[in-house]
């Protein structure tokens, strides 16, 4: 995820200072097409109480594209979870069910091993 650059002013005594913040665009990048996108999918415990998740990430484009991607998977694996920060996560141990879904649908991804295996 990209970070936010605010400029190193922290407090000025001039009450005609105007700050420029320089905000970065998130869905000025291109999506890439389904069969060059360089996903990766890998099952995760990291921070969730011990509940197991899948997690596909590598999405190069908008953030609209990825949430679209991430209700088509969720939809067809009947469950839920999330698609923000250019990263999808699926609920349960399902690396497998998402990696041929992701194959059946024209994309690239490669399964690699996660954390809590």
């Amino acid at each position: 995820m990209a970070k936010r650059k605010w400029g190193g002013m922290v407090f000025s005594t001039n009450p005609d200072y105007q700050a420029e913040i320089e905000r970065p665009e998130y869905d000025d990048q291109p999506t890439l097409p389904e069969a060059d996108q360089p996903l990766r999918i890998q099952r995760d415990t990291k921070q969730r109480k011990g509940k197991v998740v899948t997690l596909v990430t590598g999405f190069v484009g908008s953030e609209e594209d990825l949430k679209a991607l991430g209700k088509r998977l969720k939809g067809a694996c009947g469950v839920g979870g999330s698609a923000k920060g250019g990263e999808i996560i699926v609920q349960g141990d399902l690396v497998d069910r998402v990696h041929e879904l992701l194959l059946e649908w024209g994309y690239r991804g490669s399964r690699k091993r996660g954390s809590g295996n």
